[in-house]
């Protein structure tokens, strides 16, 4: 870790949402001292049950947990799909809309289970958006909270192999695209994530001018290799 570099943990062991975060916040803050860690760096912390009603109330939730736990700042989402031809279903329950105890289902399933409550709908009634919530947690207790959302449609079925979660059945019309058919350097331009993480830029540069490091705030837990 560079001298006076920032450590931050992403709040997932999701390795494709992490390396989407990386993504956006290497390519919009070129220069700045960070290193990101994630959740699989710190193996024996557990869990965060998402248990709340709403993508904000599951991304705080985690965000200060893991700021508890690690004594570093943390960031943390919390996205899902929402259709309105189904009440805004799978919403929070995104990640687990096929699961049959409650737990995180596989994501073809979920996609599956989506395009058999669309079948017979028309195309101008598959409306939909992603949402994802960001949340910048310090071990002190300071929360932000950014928004992002993105409009589109669901498909009638599975197009592209990038992406991962609900992407392939997600088209964004200004492209003709869904998620899956995109680079990863054009999904995260418009991507519903992308835009909460640009939102909260400001917030994280705000900490880093702060001088926040681990030196700072030295904490029980540390990283593992």
């Amino acid at each position: 870790m560079a001298a006076g570099a920032t450590r931050i943990v992403l709040a997932t062991r999701n390795e494709d949402k992490a390396r989407e975060i990386e993504a956006v916040l290497s390519s919009e803050m070129p220069g700045v001292p960070l290193q990101l860690l994630s959740l699989r760096d710190f193996p024996h912390i557990g869990e965060v049950e998402e248990t709340g009603d709403s993508f904000e109330e599951n991304a705080v939730k985690k965000a200060k947990f893991t700021a508890k736990e690690t004594g570093l700042i943390c960031l943390a989402d919390d996205s899902g799909l929402e259709v309105d031809a189904i009440g805004g279903l799978p919403g929070v329950k995104s990640a687990r809309f096929a699961s049959q105890n409650g737990r995180n289902s596989d994501d073809a399933e979920n996609r599956k289970k989506v395009l058999r409550f669309l079948e017979g709908v028309d195309h101008s009634k598959r409306t939909a958006r992603f949402r994802c919530v960001i949340a910048l947690a310090t071990p002190e207790g300071i929360v932000k909270v950014k928004e992002g959302i993105v409009e589109g449609y669901i498909t009638e079925g599975e197009r592209g192999l990038n992406g991962f979660g609900y992407d392939p059945i997600f088209l964004y019309p200004p492209s003709g695209k869904t998620f899956a058919e995109m680079s990863p350097d054009e999904k995260n331009t418009v991507s519903h994530r992308g835009r909460a993480l640009r939102a909260m830029i400001p917030e994280i540069l705000e900490v880093v001018r702060q001088g926040r490091s681990d030196s700072e705030n030295p904490r029980r837990v540390t990283a593992g290799n």
